[in-house]
């Protein structure tokens, strides 16, 4: 039990931190970018543990990109279809 109040709070001071810190022109486009590599790199290995973890890699980064403080979503508020994006 106080292993799981330990994880949440380390969390959350990660959230916390990440939120305070000012953010850098094009970062969201340095996520995207490296979402991309990890799964390019990985996705032809005979391993299927290692494109597995690369595909989760991906995943988690392209996220990132699109929902961040200065992500995607912000520059797809512009689009025809990105208009319905809060």
């Amino acid at each position: 039990m106080t292993r799981r109040k330990t994880q949440g709070s380390l969390v959350e001071r990660a959230k916390a931190q990440d939120g305070a810190r000012d953010s850098f022109p094009g970062e969201h486009w340095l996520v995207l970018g490296a979402g991309i590599a990890a799964w390019a790199l990985t996705r032809t290995s005979p391993s299927v543990v290692v494109r597995t973890a690369g595909m989760l890699a991906a995943t988690a980064l392209v996220g990132r990109a699109a929902s961040g403080r200065d992500g995607l979503s912000k520059l797809l508020r512009y689009t025809p279809l990105g208009r319905r994006i809060r």
